[in-house]
């Protein structure tokens, strides 16, 4: 069988005069009108490919939000094309910033009503992603915010290791999924690290501040030594959080990770399930993307992306 070939883009949107206005582009080659997206790099992961492809086919800079689905279509080739797309609000800045010029692969760009965009995209599988994300809007939840829940990299074993456990290193393997996860977890524009002060921790989260200048937090609450010695106070922790409504990382501990998602559900209304076990149940370096609503966000938890390491 013949490999597929994988792309990612998004729904680009923003607000014009209270009404929501959709990007779509003009190709030059096919002479189509369709979303923006593009197939994915060596070494990328999808969130990365849908962030630079729509830079790259538009000049603009954006962060993802909700998931909006997948798209699988036929070639001439005979081979198939795996579309991932997520939605993402166009901010006025990024609007002022881009760079975009016609060139031999977008003759131009267009913002237009859902309305008309349902019409006016070539293809009806662009349609279904604009009517997930239409669905989004009408509950009044597609402005959203991400809480990023990272398990620390692979460590020391605590077997080989003399220290205390809070001291344990990452091992190699560790430090490549530290460095792995920074630019797909960059995709969401994280404005807050929050992290166990554990060494593994630290080092798991220092390649994302390196990359994005945001000077991690150290907080006891939510480390291992504080949950197993009955010190730790997760509720509060994410209750910054969510009353903050900007995305965050929080990196933490295989044990800890069930109550971190266990009380982002509580603080948002959420009801429990078993979607959260799967949620938190991470191996080292993985980590899960929880989108709550910035308008509302006791209206529960939009959506969840887990994501495993690289490497």
């Amino acid at each position: 069988m013949t490999a597929a070939i994988y792309a990612a883009g998004a729904v680009c949107w923003r607000v014009v005069d209270g009404r929501t206005m959709i990007l779509v582009v003009h190709r030059t080659k096919y002479g189509d009108v369709t979303i923006p997206k593009g197939k994915v790099d060596p070494g990328e992961t999808l969130p990365q490919t849908a962030v630079r492809e729509i830079h790259e086919e538009t000049g603009l800079a954006v962060a993802l939000g909700v998931p909006l689905g997948v798209s699988t279509y036929p070639l001439s080739s005979g081979r198939d094309k795996i579309v991932h797309y997520w939605a993402a609000e166009v901010s006025d800045a990024a609007i002022a910033r881009s760079t975009f010029v016609p060139n031999g692969e977008i003759a131009a760009l267009e913002w237009v009503t859902i309305k008309k965009a349902r019409t006016y995209l070539t293809y009806e599988r662009d349609v279904e992603i604009l009517d997930t994300f239409a669905k989004l809007l009408a509950e009044g939840v597609s402005t959203t915010f991400a809480l990023i829940a990272l398990r620390h990299g692979k460590a020391t074993p605590p077997q080989t290791w003399d220290g205390p456990d809070s001291t344990r290193p990452l091992t190699e393997r560790g430090v490549h999924q530290a460095a792995s996860d920074a630019p797909t977890i960059e995709a969401w524009q994280p404005r807050k690290i929050v992290t166990s002060p554990a060494v593994r921790c630290v080092a798991t989260v220092a390649p994302l501040a390196a990359s994005t200048g945001i000077v991690p937090k150290h907080e006891k609450r939510i480390s291992q030594d504080a949950y197993e010695n009955g010190d730790a106070d997760v509720r509060d922790v994410v209750g910054k959080r969510v009353r903050s409504r900007k995305s965050a990382v929080l990196c933490s501990h295989g044990p800890v990770l069930p109550e971190i998602l266990r009380e982002i559900a509580l603080a948002t209304g959420t009801l429990p399930g078993s979607y959260l076990s799967s949620a938190a149940d991470l191996e080292t370096g993985g980590f899960s993307v929880v989108h709550l609503s910035s308008t509302n966000p006791s209206s529960g938890i939009i959506a969840i992306e887990t994501y495993s390491p690289a490497v």
